[in-house]
């Protein structure tokens, strides 16, 4: 049995409403958890334990009497990106080290007002612009399975706090894999919901890359959360996205297309095996799986590229380029912002004509089957404080593209209309989690969680059961 502090949310829910556990005694958990382990990895920039500890107080009344709600005493970490009112906001960023906000945003609202208690705000790479955790203002966040390696970003410091048992779950924001990228690498279930379907603030909300999801130990987790932010909100115009009508299959009725390198990635031998395990798991099950090949090339690395570039940052470029900043700021925010300055309207123009062959590559496969596998990283062997500015990566003794030619999760920004989960699936060489991801048709969320379902139950089942991050 799981210590406290490891129990998924179901579970405690469970225990709160059987009167077996208190929202008191398992926020006092989280903090013995928080005090023992978090020097050594780094999850948090900020910490509400003494406010928390009182509201879980409140909670324990609320299930005495009967009278709670979804998350009452359910702790919740949020990443020190999303607005919260009166909270402070630093993106990471020596510049915004006193920023507080004045707003709150929907997702945070949408947890807030089901009465999760939020007890700490997680690290972040300096404005989510980079896939490792680590700057100026908080140092080096590490993957708690191994802490010579990354945890991934940029909603690095929630998984580590949801791998740790630092937290219940905690949230995410995802323009080219920032949920899915530190989910792999910390051994969790992060979902980027389809465009529209979780309300997102302006104008972040008008970007089809862009997305605000969870974090989670398990799949029952994850959906139960998802429920609660989901759907449409007056704060976003996007939002108002019609629920899936798609009728779920059985396990037994899938078809399953998986790709092992999306027509271009180099991808590490350990992840490929992993993969195949993940593929026989499947046909065991009669799950009806094939491989298949996919034709894009880099050119979905330059896409992503210049799409990052031409909204969020130009929008970070107006605000921070400026001289006196740059001292201020990350190696990697500065050649970010400096390749910003260098796109073109026919950059714009072209990366646009390459996501329509995307989508022609991929919508036959889609028509056939009911979802796509393949790995969420090429590679696990990016040390904690990589910088892709100056550093190197090298998968199969080629080199790779150092910012992104190493996980594969913006292709599906790119397609921002798909659904997509990525979720354990074993261990790589070097004792990081292996993962996979599950994509699914435009805006089907179903057979993604069917299949992820009976996986958490075979090749992902030791997953916060009988192994735990050994710190």
């Amino acid at each position: 049995m799981p210590k406290t502090c490891f129990l998924s949310t179901t579970e405690i829910l469970a225990g709160y409403r059987n009167k077996t556990l208190t929202p008191s005694k398992v926020m006092a958990s989280y903090k013995a958890q928080y005090e023992a382990i978090n020097d050594k990895v780094n999850a948090f920039s900020f910490t509400f334990f003494d406010d928390a500890i009182e509201s879980a107080k409140l909670a324990d009344l609320a299930y005495n009497n009967d009278e709670y709600q979804a998350l009452t005493g359910i702790a919740v970490a949020i990443k020190d990106e999303t607005y919260i009112e009166g909270q402070i906001t630093t993106n990471g960023s020596l510049l915004l080290s006193d920023f507080v906000a004045t707003s709150t945003d929907p997702v945070a609202r949408r947890l807030i007002d089901n009465q999760a208690i939020i007890h700490g705000r997680t690290c972040t790479p300096e404005f989510s612009v980079a896939s490792t955790t680590w700057t100026k203002l908080w140092g080096v966040s590490r993957n708690p399975w191994n802490t010579d390696i990354t945890c991934g970003g940029s909603s690095g410091g929630s998984a580590i706090a949801v791998a740790t048992g630092m937290c219940s779950f905690a949230n995410g924001t995802d323009i080219g894999g920032s949920i899915r990228i530190p989910a792999a690498f910390c051994g969790l279930y992060g979902f980027k919901p389809a465009h529209g379907r979780v309300p997102e603030i302006i104008p972040y909300n008008i970007d089809p890359y862009c997305h605000h999801g969870l974090l989670t130990r398990t799949v029952d987790d994850l959906i139960y959360g998802y429920n609660l932010i989901k759907g449409a909100d007056w704060e976003d115009s996007h939002s108002f996205v019609p629920d899936s009508q798609a009728v779920t299959k059985p396990l037994s009725e899938l078809k399953v297309a998986v790709s092992k390198n999306l027509g271009f990635y180099q991808v590490e031998q350990d992840v490929l095996d992993a993969l195949d395990n993940t593929v026989n798991q499947l046909k065991q099950a009669g799950v009806q799986v094939e491989y298949v090949d996919l034709d894009w090339d880099e050119r979905v690395i330059e896409t992503a590229k210049i799409h990052q570039r031409q909204n969020m940052g130009l929008l970070l470029r107006r605000s921070w380029a400026k001289p006196e900043n740059k001292t201020l700021m990350n190696s990697y925010t500065n050649w970010y912002l400096d390749k910003v300055e260098e796109l073109t309207p026919n950059d714009i123009l072209d990366a646009n004509l390459y996501l329509c062959k995307m989508w022609e590559e991929i919508s036959p496969i889609f028509k056939q089957y009911d979802l796509l596998l393949c790995p969420t990283l090429a590679t696990t062997n990016i040390p904690a404080d990589y910088d892709y500015s100056k550093d190197k990566v090298e998968i199969n003794g080629k080199q790779v593209d150092p910012n992104k030619g190493w996980f594969m999760t913006y292709p599906f920004n790119t397609l921002g209309q798909c659904p997509v989960l990525a979720m354990p699936n074993g261990f790589c060489d070097n004792g990081v989690p292996s993962s996979v991801q599950l994509v699914g048709r435009p805006y089907q969320d179903e057979a993604i969680f069917t299949l992820a379902k009976y996986l958490s139950e075979t090749i992902a089942s030791e997953f916060y059961t009988t192994r735990f991050p050994n710190l």
